[in-house]
């Protein structure tokens, strides 16, 4: 099993930058690709962006040029560093990760706020 928190969440005012962290233990030799997901307010869960294993990435249109994910394997992180926010980044953000065997885990959320 594997248990994922997430931290760096807070208030930003619009055009500022955040470092998402997600710190992963457990059954870390079973984690292939790691992603972040937000929810907006009364909105559906969606993807953001996610790396492989290989370090190979994939971003939602919404965010690219802006947010980049990375992870450190050595550290057992992930990170998404969000640039340029705007207040339609106001979301939940969670780090996921897809495990061996198709197993799937997720953290607790960290709350992301885009407000002057």
């Amino acid at each position: 099993q594997v248990h994922l928190m997430e931290s760096g969440g807070g208030l930003v005012q619009p055009g500022g930058s955040l470092r998402l962290s997600c710190a992963a233990s457990g059954s870390i030799a079973s984690i292939d690709t790691m992603g972040w997901y937000r929810q907006m307010p009364g909105k559906e869960r969606e993807l953001v962006a996610f790396i492989t294993s290989g370090s190979n990435t994939t971003y939602v249109d919404a965010v690219k040029g802006r947010f980049t994910i990375s992870r450190d394997n050595a550290k057992n992180a992930l990170y998404l560093q969000m640039n340029n926010l705007k207040p339609e980044d106001t979301a939940i953000y969670y780090c996921h990760s897809f495990e061996t065997g198709g197993f799937g885990s997720w953290g607790q959320g960290t709350q992301v706020t885009v407000s002057s």
